[in-house]
């Protein structure tokens, strides 16, 4: 099975289409080059072609969209953060504006691809049959399109409706007036629990760590203001990628050379603006002094208590003592997480207390004996993050080994975007790149550019196969170990570290030097010849890389 034009060669091969892959045929296409988008999905937007309940992004406004001049000039948001289905008509906007969609096969999913050294091209197969040979493979998946369901025993035994929120059902699940339990709650408990609590005639929400959760302060957009503001617009792009991937200052300050007022006036003045503020914008020692950290966790600890009516439930979302430094995992954002839990239709079992000791037909059984019963089961349990969107699909290199063999003892990549034995292949938004700390398409579009230039300028100079050298692969790695390990980002168990997978390396997976060092490093990187890569030119052959 081949393209419908026949040929099964391409320029290019683009794996997802959300922000980086619609990102990516946009400049190949510009080119002029041979171009294809395959996507699992059934219509554009990656992660955000579905979604559950309460479902949005934590970048603000006007952030989370391509920076091209075209696709913001005449859209106007509704929200300052979007949520799923505001996503999908942006998307649908683009497609209107690009005509994207003739490029792209849905329902496609690649399975396994392998890198043939005899005419220096991929061999990519899918789920339906199809095969296709492109030059180079750019895998745009994203860091979170593997989810994850630990093995709760008997869990195929319920016979209520049951979810996790990485798959919940186009046409949506009816909640009102039903029991409902959540398990989990990260980023998407979270927003499902403050979204279903009022709702549901009965909600008991499982949590084993707390979620440092900041204020949201949602508000809706209009018009007027947004054209105002679109002056700004390009300076607000350019300015995302000379700080940490946000358009925020971080105080010029350490914590404790500030005085108690300065602290606390700063400290208002960011809980007010909401959203990642509070910590991006912190005093610029509270990822790395754990004392400073404390001081703004007590602060943090004392208004979310103000919202708790129980004191047990304080201590619960809330606790005296930090299970973990703020900021060591993702903070969540919300509207009213914490008002959900005074309502007297809703339980909050701590798993530390009494785990999950199995599912049953009616819901599930902790280890203190008490069933939980409810009619529907959302789990909201997370992904094997930054890594496994890779290590799901077969993918070889010229020694046979495939990315998840390759990665099962930690992660080797050279920039956080191509791997050593596997030539032409590059990926964006995944592992050893600043991914989890930066706002998404400032990081995709960073790593997006430099892609397209190393393509163009093989295609330029009649290169036909690039590969990342084991050493500048081994010397990337250990600039991401040596940046992660000084943060305090590894003092939690968090997907941050693969933490949260069991049998997975814990280790950092980000690159933690900030999106303006990392824009730095491989800007020198391309200006110095692409050192640390090696090139095969048109004849030449890479039969070598394998010995």
């Amino acid at each position: 099975m081949s393209l419908p034009n026949g040929s099964d060669e391409l320029d290019v091969l683009v794996v997802g289409a959300g922000f980086s892959g619609i990102h990516q045929l946009y400049h190949f296409r510009k080119l002029g080059y041979s171009v294809k988008v395959f996507e699992a999905a059934s219509d554009l937007g990656g992660v955000w072609s579905h979604g559950y309940p309460g479902c949005r992004v934590d970048s603000d406004h006007p952030l989370y969209q391509l920076s091209l001049p075209e696709l913001w000039e005449d859209f106007i948001w509704k929200e300052r953060y979007p949520g799923w289905r505001e996503l999908n008509e942006y998307f649908q906007y683009i497609d209107r504006k690009l005509d994207v969609k003739r490029d792209v096969s849905f329902n496609t999913r690649v399975v396994a691809a392998r890198f043939d050294q005899e005419i220096n091209r991929w061999i990519v197969t899918t789920e339906n049959g199809l095969v296709v040979r492109p030059r180079f493979l750019v895998l745009c998946v994203g860091f979170a399109s593997k989810s994850y369901t630990p093995e709760f025993k008997g869990l195929e035994r319920f016979e209520g409706i049951c979810h996790h929120t990485a798959h919940w059902p186009q046409e949506g699940v009816e909640l009102k007036n039903k029991r409902v339990g959540v398990v989990g709650t990260g980023a998407s408990g979270v927003q499902v629990i403050q979204e279903v609590g009022p709702e549901v005639s009965h909600l008991t929400v499982f949590q084993r760590t707390p979620n440092m959760a900041l204020p949201m302060r949602q508000k809706n957009l209009d018009e007027k203001s947004q054209e105002q503001q679109k002056a700004l617009y390009p300076s607000m792009f350019r300015r995302s990628k000379q700080t940490g991937g946000f358009p925020y200052e971080r105080y010029p300050k350490t914590l404790f050379s500030a005085t108690l007022e300065e602290r606390l006036l700063h400290w208002e003045n960011l809980w007010a603006q909401g959203g990642f503020h509070f910590t991006v914008s912190n005093f610029n020692d509270i990822l790395m002094n754990e004392d400073a950290n404390r001081e703004v966790y007590n602060f943090w600890r004392d208004k979310v208590r103000e919202r708790i009516h129980d004191s047990r439930i304080q201590e619960l979302l809330a606790p005296t003592i930090p299970p973990h430094p703020l900021g060591a995992k993702r903070c969540s954002l919300e509207q009213s997480y914490y008002e959900v839990f005074n309502q007297p239709n809703v339980a909050l079992v701590d798993l530390n207390e009494s785990d999950i000791s199995e599912v049953t037909s009616k819901g599930i059984l902790t280890k203190d004996g008490v069933e939980h019963e409810f009619d529907v089961l959302v789990l909201a349990t997370g992904f094997d993050s930054l890594t496994g969107s890779l290590t799901q699909i077969d993918i070889r290199g010229v020694d046979g080994v495939s990315i998840a063999e390759k990665w099962a003892n930690g992660v080797y990549t050279n920039l956080g975007m191509t791997c050593a034995n596997f030539p032409n292949m590059f990926f964006i938004y995944g592992a050893q790149a600043p991914t989890a700390f930066s706002n998404g398409p400032t990081c995709i579009e960073i790593q997006g550019e430099w892609i397209v230039r190393c393509i163009r300028h093989m295609k330029e100079n009649d290169l036909t196969a690039i590969y990342p050298t084991p050493e500048a692969e081994t010397e990337w790695r250990a600039l991401v170990m040596n940046t992660g390990y000084r943060a305090l980002v590894n003092n939690a168990k968090s997907w941050y570290v693969g933490a949260n997978i069991p049998g997975k390396t814990v280790e950092p997976l980000n690159y933690t030097g900030g999106v303006n060092q990392y824009l730095e490093i491989i800007k020198g990187i391309a200006e110095r010849g692409y050192e640390g890569f090696g090139f095969m030119s048109t004849g030449g052959s890479l039969q070598d890389l394998d010995k």
